[in-house]
Order: structure tokens, then C-alpha cells, then sequence
């Protein structure tokens, strides 16, 4: 089954089950334009899964308590089950503690330092979209990670280190390469799995490639003629690489349906909560 039909049919389970629709609430800030694109391909995914997404814009000059606090409101909000803080966010604001101001449990982005930190234990909640995403295509191709060599370029705390501490968690043997690292070819030719989501248009070429690994391109980016290309030079690797991810249309669509399933999940968490609340003796 389809990414996108085993989702909506886990929706529709969840719903016949509960008789709850799981709602993800869309925090935006600012008018990024690219922003904007993101944002309804993931209403539209949302609608097609059966979900409910509603879209809060806030103006550019926001401050940082108005954010904080439309997004504590929204943590306390029972009808929404999770919360998106699109990014990038205006300059004058701490994207970080914004994070923050979201309840764990409703973190469906897995940002928050308490489900950074569950995924690190090797106990997660929710994790990031992208990692997650990566797994799951892995998975569905039947490319191993136990055991494996498996080399992540890139430590930011949205893809590369969660991708890291989750492919750790499956049992791969993991290096993490980033700016510093001295001649990344001699690492990267060493990975049976290779990941890479540093956003530099077409960084890894042929000679950084095992031949016969699993090539993972996380990077989207625009060339100044309008082409939008990833980290991998797709051509020059593809002949060496036994598989490898396009740009446009490989991790990406993956992210938006790990966003949906962290919110199904996201409900369900605070369903069975409410419903161990609501039985407990005395109340």
C-alpha cells in the first residue's frame, strides 16, 4: 500500500475507533514565499488524509511573547492535537525558544528539547519528519541499516543529528560529516547508506560514493536559473550508487506524510490520556 493510502487509512481507523479527527494546527509568521508553497501542499496532503489543518498567520513584525503565547494557547487547546511552527521564522525571533512554547506532546515536528531528548534515550515520541521519512523509505526499499556503515553529511538539529541518533537506533554504525570535516570523499566512499542534507547544490559527486550505496539527497536548492537541484549531483552519481533519491519528489513528500502520522499519533497519545483520566477513580 501507497505512503498516502496506509496513511489515510490509519486516519480513517483512528476516527471510527474515537470518533476524533486529528487536527494539526499550521503556525506561519511572516509572508516567506516559499513558506507559503510548503504550507499548502501540507493542507492539501492534510485534507486528502482525512485530517483537520488550520493555517494561524501572524504578521512579520510579530514579537516573540505574541508568538510564544499564540502557541501556548494553542498547547492548551483541546480540539488541536498538534503544532506546526513553519520555519524559517523573521530574523528578530528566537526560532529555538519559540519551539519551546509548544507542549511536547503536540511537537508533531519533534523540535522540542524533551522530544530531542526521548529520541537520543532511544525512546522517542516524535521525531522529526525528514529522519523519519528516510527510514521509512529505506524501509519500503528493503535497504538494510543494521549493521551498516551509515554516513550522515549535515548536523543540523532538524535533519542530521535526529537522522544520526535514529539510524544509531536501528543498529547502523554512524559518522556525522559537517563543515570542518577534513576530506569528506574519504568518509562518504565509505558509507553503505549516505545521507546528505547540508544544502549545497550538488556537493556530492561520483567520487564521494561507495559503489552500490544507498545515496539519500535531503537538499533542495534553486539555481539562479530556476532549477531546483539537490545536495547530489544526481547524473554523475546515479550509474555508481545501487539506489538514490530524486530532487524534486523523493524525501519530501515522505516529510509531509511523517508531519500527518506524527499527528495521527499526536491524537491518539492524548486520547488514551484523556480517556485514563476520565476513568480514573474520583473523577
Amino acid at each position: 500500500m501507497q505512503t498516502r493510502e496506509r496513511l489515510a487509512a490509519e486516519v480513517a481507523d483512528f476516527r471510527t475507533a474515537t470518533g476524533i479527527t486529528p487536527s494539526l494546527a499550521v503556525v506561519l509568521v511572516g509572508d516567506d514565499p516559499a513558506s507559503h508553497v510548503y504550507i499548502r501542499a501540507k493542507m492539501r496532503e492534510a485534507d486528502r488524509a482525512g485530517l483537520r489543518a488550520e493555517l494561524h498567520h501572524l504578521p512579520a513584525d510579530a514579537r516573540q511573547d505574541a508568538v510564544e503565547a499564540r502557541l501556548r494557547e494553542l498547547s492548551g487547546d483541546p480540539d488541536v492535537h498538534g503544532i506546526l511552527l513553519q520555519w524559517p521564522v523573521p530574523p528578530h525571533l528566537n526560532y529555538a525558544e519559540l519551539i519551546e512554547a509548544i507542549a511536547p506532546n503536540k511537537d508533531v515536528d519533534g523540535f522540542h528539547p524533551v522530544n530531542a531528548g526521548r529520541l537520543l534515550e532511544g525512546r522517542p515520541r516524535f521525531v522529526p519528519c525528514t529522519p523519519l521519512g528516510i527510514l521509512r523509505l529505506l524501509e519500503a526499499y528493503d535497504i538494510p541499516v543494521a549493521g551498516r556503515h551509515a554516513v550522515v553529511v549535515g548536523r543540523s538539529p532538524i535533519v542530521g543529528r535526529p537522522m544520526a541518533a535514529l539510524l544509531l537506533a536501528h543498529d547502523a554504525t554512524v559518522t556525522i560529516c559537517h563543515s570542518r570535516t577534513q576530506d569528506l570523499a574519504s568518509l562518504t566512499r565509505q558509507a553503505d547508506v549516505l545521507v546528505v542534507a547540508v544544502g549545497r547544490p550538488r556537493l556530492i559527486t561520483a567520487g564521494h560514493v561507495k559503489p552500490g550505496a544507498a545515496v539519500i539527497d535531503v537538499g533542495i536548492n534553486r539555481l539562479p536559473g530556476g532549477e531546483l537541484v539537490g545536495d547530489v549531483d544526481f547524473e554523475d552519481v546515479r550509474p555508481v550508487a545501487g539506489w538514490l533519491t530524486p530532487v524534486p519528489g523523493g524525501v519530501g513528500p515522505m516529510t509531509v506524510a511523517m508531519l500527518l502520522h506524527n499527528t495521527c499519533e499526536a491524537a491518539r497519545w492524548i486520547s488514551q490520556r484523556s480517556s485514563v483520566s476520565t476513568n480514573s477513580p474520583g473523577t
